[in-house]
């Protein structure tokens, strides 16, 4: 694989950049690729590709924004003198997705006559790095925004909402958000919660949470050419491990809550 080569996704990448730096959150990486720090190129179904270049390119702004305390602006030109960034106007790919697609989409609602007004751009990619449907081919379990109304039970303003929270990723064909079984049942979850009472920043959180741990997983399961007669299958068994501590984990500290709540606000 050459420089140039963009082959690995941005879960990967991320696995191996909290080498260096632990505390990197993968919206980190998005955000300097906003910030024209790196410029992935895509593949033909929509998802970032990064090269080794990539890689140091990133590797070098974090150093020099988190360690030299060095302007953004000033990241830049340092990268372009490196030779690890191309010179040219901020255009990213990112930046390009965005354009490429209407700000707002709008969507007939089933019921009533009336319009759904999704107010976040949507993007070709899921972030965690898992396989999605191809761009040109709409999946049998495909649906469009009215269609996830009546299967979610949702209403329009509700999921906005969800939307908003970041926690939903649809795939886009010919301009149209399109989504899956797992976004209905992702979106049926997120409306239970806000039910109970949840804060949106709380769900916005768990989103993150779920992020932090699939670049555990990635960099527990190390990368696709470690393991090439079966990457996929490390990668889920590594998932699952995980999973399952996870569960454990929590499962402990609720029986804990529960017994500190029964012995009565005055315990100590």
């Amino acid at each position: 694989m050459t420089l140039e080569q963009g082959t690995m996704r941005i879960g990967e990448v991320h696995a191996r950049l909290r080498r260096d730096f632990p505390d990197l959150e993968l919206s980190k990486i998005r955000y300097y690729e906003d910030k024209g720090l790196v410029c992935p190129s895509r593949s033909r179904k929509g998802y970032r590709l990064y090269s080794e270049r990539d890689v140091a390119c990133l590797r070098e702004a974090i150093r020099l924004a988190q360690e030299e305390f060095v302007p953004l602006r000033v990241v830049r030109l340092r990268l372009i003198e490196q030779g690890l960034l191309a010179d040219g106007p901020v255009a990213t790919t990112r930046v390009a997705a965005r354009e490429a697609l209407a700000p707002v989409v709008v969507a007939p609602a089933p019921g009533p006559p009336r319009s759904l007004t999704v107010v976040r751009p949507v993007e070709p990619e899921t972030e965690d790095g898992s396989e999605g449907g191809d761009a040109d081919v709409v999946a049998i379990d495909s649906r469009s925004v009215a269609e996830l109304l009546v299967e979610s039970g949702l209403t329009p303003d509700e999921l906005n909402q969800v939307l908003a929270l970041g926690v939903l990723t649809p795939t886009v064909v010919d301009g149209q958000a399109r989504y899956d079984d797992r976004d209905v049942r992702v979106v049926r979850v997120v409306r239970d919660l806000l039910a109970r009472g949840a804060d949106p920043r709380q769900v916005r959180a768990l989103g993150r949470v779920a992020e932090r741990e699939v670049g555990v997983v990635a960099e527990i399961a190390g990368p696709p050419w470690a393991h090439p007669e079966a990457p996929g299958e490390r990668l889920v068994e590594v998932a699952g491990q995980v999973a399952a501590l996870r569960a454990e984990l929590v499962a402990r500290e609720l029986e804990r809550e529960v017994a500190a709540r029964a012995l009565g606000p005055y315990a100590t």
